[in-house]
């Protein structure tokens, strides 16, 4: 495990790989946020995995990359995984509520699971957890904070 950090639009942006993968990306007072320690050694500035999700990014805050190819490798349950995989699924500038994405993965009633596995997604950004919102189009609940989730679906609203 190793990690550096960039500056974006949202704040400081902690981005951590494991191998040839990106395992997370966490921003600054991030709910569930681990501990610094547990982000490995400060990678050295010619990291390949590292920088190539630090270019993606840039890219992506410019307008000029609406979607990731990075490897990614995050750590969660089989559920959680289901989840993560459905919010990857949302189109870039488009959205989903916490209903539709229980309804995707086959769980209708499992809304509040899901909505905790949204929270819990080391991969802030890269699979956008932003696009998703409450079932009447409110802007609720993302771990990196409401202006920050705001900031995210206008950046999008402009491509």
């Amino acid at each position: 495990m190793r990690h550096t950090t960039i500056d974006s639009p949202l704040g400081p942006l902690t981005l951590v790989a494991d191998g040839d993968a990106l395992v997370g990306l966490y921003m600054t007072g991030q709910a569930y946020r681990p501990a610094d320690e547990r982000f490995g050694a400060l990678a050295p500035d010619d990291d390949p995995t590292l920088t190539a999700a630090a270019e993606e990014l840039r890219q992506y805050f410019a307008g000029e990359r609406t979607s990731f190819s990075v490897p990614l490798h995050p750590a969660g349950t089989e559920f959680q995984h289901a989840v993560w995989d459905a919010i990857a699924s949302i189109p870039y500038g488009e959205t989903s509520s916490y209903a539709e994405l229980a309804q995707q993965i086959g769980r209708p009633t499992a809304v509040r699971a899901v909505g905790a596995a949204v929270g819990r997604n080391p991969l802030t950004v890269i699979v956008p957890c932003h696009r998703v919102i409450g079932s009447g189009g409110a802007l609720t609940g993302y771990a990196g904070g409401l202006e920050r989730k705001r900031t995210l679906l206008t950046l999008e609203a402009k491509g």
